[in-house]
């Protein structure tokens, strides 16, 4: 999938609402996740998993401002995420699949917080955004 000029620029501004809300959005994407799929978990069991812990606060404003990164440098994701995708390939050792879910997440998050924005267009454009980001976050485990 590549991004289209309209695609990208759908991200882009997009993101701009986004960032401010950067830690609460990825809490939220995080807590969706860990409820939905159970077996993400795994990779946290050092974290306070609850409803309003700083653990998912942090750790999911940490996994949206990687996207805005990301947007940031959208013509390059290769370049942009490349310390990201050593991280989870050799380090975290994090199930390939569990992008795609976070990807779902997400996406349900945005839909919810930003439901005049997050028209089909818009949809159709992260979606294929996050797919690039998680094609690149797991490029490095072949």
């Amino acid at each position: 999938m590549t991004l289209t000029d309209s695609d990208k620029a759908a991200v882009v501004a997009l993101w701009g609402k986004i960032a401010p809300q950067a830690n609460a959005i990825g809490a939220e994407a995080l807590e969706r996740l860990f409820l939905s799929y159970p077996q993400t978990k795994t990779y946290f069991s050092h974290f306070d998993l609850s409803h309003g812990s700083a653990d998912l606060a942090n750790h999911g404003g940490k996994v949206v401002n990687a996207l805005g990164e990301a947007a940031k440098h959208i013509d390059d994701l290769d370049a942009a995420l490349s310390t990201l995708s050593d991280l989870h390939a050799y380090n975290l050792r994090v199930d390939p699949g569990n992008f795609k879910l976070l990807s779902h997440t997400i996406q349900v998050t945005l839909a919810i917080h930003f439901h005049k924005e997050f028209d089909a267009a818009t949809q159709a454009a992260w979606d294929k955004f996050l797919a690039e980001v998680a094609t690149v976050l797991t490029s490095k485990y072949r």
